[in-house]
């Protein structure tokens, strides 16, 4: 009787202080409920572009709620296409292996007192026999292969649609709802996959474990000890469900800090050369270290959240879920009048609690498993919010609708996408079309000019008056506001910026880009073209230096910036265009080496539109677009009085 009242003070004092950690928790929920909004870096106010409803935000919710198993629902369509493919194998291997297991689990507790009776009467070939039995039973499975199969899916899905077209481009500069999509990509896409198969392992398990062990309980025992159980995995389950709804949000909030202090660490990278010549090492240490504190101040408010959520769990799963399962396993037995077990002598119900007994264990265990497994279903759904997120926007841009942060003045009716796009070769043609930026920057009300094959335009103004406004419009990078725009396909124009884009690869691939040898080849195009083109821009020598076409090199840092932009003209004449967009891109060659290239556009037939400032290009050019900066634009001839724009 001591002994059980001392069981009993402690299992008292662990339940009080069970029970004031669960008021400390609740009481501190309900306070964060009620205090008011801060304000965050994000702006509420937005527009959307075409038809996207306007009430739309930035902000993600992240629920176990209807809204979460629908786009549970949605994503694993895309990850498991259908009932015969490969994934749906596997999901049923592993639920098959789980299965196995757990007959293999009744098996060990029906014939485990064989082997127990096997050492005791030093029966070795009887042991070693059973032994051998056991480790038959022992199933294999493989979840790895699984997740790998759903990351394979979900990531050529998802690079399917966001190298489609200009969505990647658009995404980050036309939508604003999504800042840093390398972050989702990969590392969202990838603890998505490794969750969800953690989850669907963890869960089917108990799940399996249960229904065997309801079947074999309810046909010994009857239905009173499986139904106590279930109803206490349904309220437990149900109750910390309900504490971990801040699981999902928290890991939201994660992932996003995540990706931005990855993003700041990639611009210390890119822009390492830059910051060096400014001497901006403590700058950017201050900015690092504020985007590291701001994650990691998150990371430790998630930890305390996890601690007390993982007191709870040990509360509800074990102590708790310990104290239901002697209830549950008690209440056959302690009937006298029991069908099966009333009549029965001590040794056949001792040998028969001894059986049951173990599987009334063995279901318990699966039930606590249940509920401490559903601690990450919050997380799970935060991680299905932020990839749920993705696909939207994806869907959306691919759809000409894009929702972006109001900056701009207001545009008095003009609408993104209210523009026609005529195909027409060897003419480009503005019919009343306005120059307005995504932020909904008025820069021309409208603008009208044509020039047509062979007409060599030079197009000038102050810096912000809409020069590259102008050429991202053209390359349909930019939605049209309003009017006609007439222009041939995109594959008939080309574009080269003031600092040229190299690619990974090897020097060849810097001339054809953006084609692969083998297309290079089908065109009919050989190295002994490609090395005319070289000569043509005065790059012979880097075959020798570099030591051949298939040498492969760092060439955003092997070459000069001179180089690269000689480079990119001779990528000019490999594709040879209708029309040409050069952005100021020989500002780094010599001014000989410069009239040669322009010099042999006109020869090929390659019309030029031309951004630059050097009065030397004027030659090459017949007509002038200068825009002022305040709305108005003049296209003409170029003659004598046109000089003034190049003063």
């Amino acid at each position: 009787m001591a002994n059980f009242s001392k069981y009993a003070t402690r299992n008292n004092a662990i339940g009080a202080a069970s029970a004031a950690v669960l008021l400390w928790y609740i009481r501190n929920k309900l306070k964060s409920k009620q205090k008011p909004r801060k304000k965050t870096d994000v702006l509420d106010v937005e527009y959307v572009i075409a038809d996207a409803s306007p009430s739309q935000t930035n902000k993600v919710k992240a629920h176990v709620d209807r809204a979460f198993f629908r786009q549970l629902s949605f994503i694993l369509k895309i990850g498991i296409p259908g009932f015969f493919s490969l994934e749906s194998g596997f999901l049923a291997l592993v639920a098959l292996s789980l299965g196995a297991r757990t007959l293999c689990d009744i098996w060990m507790i029906r014939n485990a007192t064989q082997i127990e009776n096997a050492i005791v009467t030093l029966d070795k070939p009887k042991f070693r026999r059973d032994l051998f039995r056991l480790f038959l039973a022992l199933p294999m499975w493989s979840i790895g292969e699984l997740k790998l199969r759903l990351r394979t899916r979900l990531s050529h899905h998802f690079y399917e649609q966001y190298l489609r077209g200009f969505t990647y481009y658009q995404m980050s500069n036309l939508d604003t709802r999504i800042a840093n999509a390398d972050q989702l990509l990969t590392t969202d896409v990838d603890k998505f996959c490794e969750m969800f198969t953690d989850m669907y392992s963890n869960m089917c398990k108990p799940l399996l474990d249960i229904f065997i062990y309801v079947y074999r309980l309810t046909t010994n025992l009857g239905g009173s000890t499986p139904t106590l159980i279930l109803l206490y995995l349904l309220v437990g389950g149900t109750f910390t469900t309900y504490l971990r709804r801040p699981a999902g949000r928290y890991t939201v909030t994660e992932q996003k800090l995540e990706g931005e202090y990855r993003y700041i660490n990639s611009r210390l990278i890119t822009h390492s050369e830059e910051i060096a010549f400014y001497g901006g090492n403590n700058r950017e240490k201050i900015t690092v270290l504020a985007s590291f504190r701001k994650l990691i101040t998150h990371l430790r408010r998630f930890l305390e959240f996890r601690v007390i959520m993982g007191i709870i769990d040990n509360i509800v799963g074990k102590y708790f879920g310990t104290i239901i399962g002697f209830i549950a396993v008690s209440i056959p037995f302690m009937k006298t009048d029991h069908p099966l077990l009333g009549k029965a002598s001590k040794d056949a119900r001792f040998m028969e609690y001894y059986t049951m007994g173990r599987m009334m264990v063995k279901m318990g265990e699966a039930t606590g498993r249940i509920v401490i497994a559903l601690r990450d279903l919050n997380r799970l759904a935060g991680l299905t919010a932020r990839v749920t997120q993705l696909t939207t926007v994806l869907s959306d841009i691919n759809a000409g609708t894009y929702q972006r942060t109001m900056l701009g003045t207001e545009l008095e009716g003009l609408r993104p996408g209210a523009g026609r796009i005529v195909c027409a070769d060897r003419l480009i043609k503005f019919e009343h079309v306005p120059l307005i930026t995504p932020n909904g920057d008025v820069l021309v009300r409208e603008l009208n000019f044509e020039v047509k094959s062979g007409m060599n335009v030079l197009v000038c103004g102050p810096n912000g008056c809409g020069k590259s406004s102008l050429f991202r419009i053209l390359g349909e990078l930019w939605p049209l506001f309003g009017g006609t725009l007439i222009k041939p396909p995109k594959s008939k124009l080309f574009y080269i910026p003031q600092r040229p884009y190299m690619c990974l690869g090897t020097l060849r691939d810097q001339v054809i880009y953006p084609h692969t040898k083998e297309e290079m080849k089908r065109r009919g195009k050989t190295d002994e073209m490609l090395f005319s083109h070289l000569e043509r821009v005065q790059l012979p020598y880097l075959l020798q230096r570099e030591g051949g076409w298939d040498s492969v090199a760092d060439w955003i840092d092997v070459l000069s910036g001179g180089e690269k932009q000689r480079i990119a003209m001779a990528r000019l004449f490999y594709h040879s265009p209708q029309f040409a967009i050069l952005d100021e891109c020989t500002s780094a060659v010599s001014v000989d080496v410069e009239g040669s290239m322009y010099q042999y556009c006109k020869e090929v037939g390659i019309t030029l539109f031309t951004v630059s400032h050097r009065k030397s290009l004027w030659k090459h050019h017949e007509y002038v677009l200068h825009m002022d900066g305040r709305g108005s634009f003049d296209f003409k001839k170029i003659d004598s009085e046109t000089e003034e724009y190049g003063s």
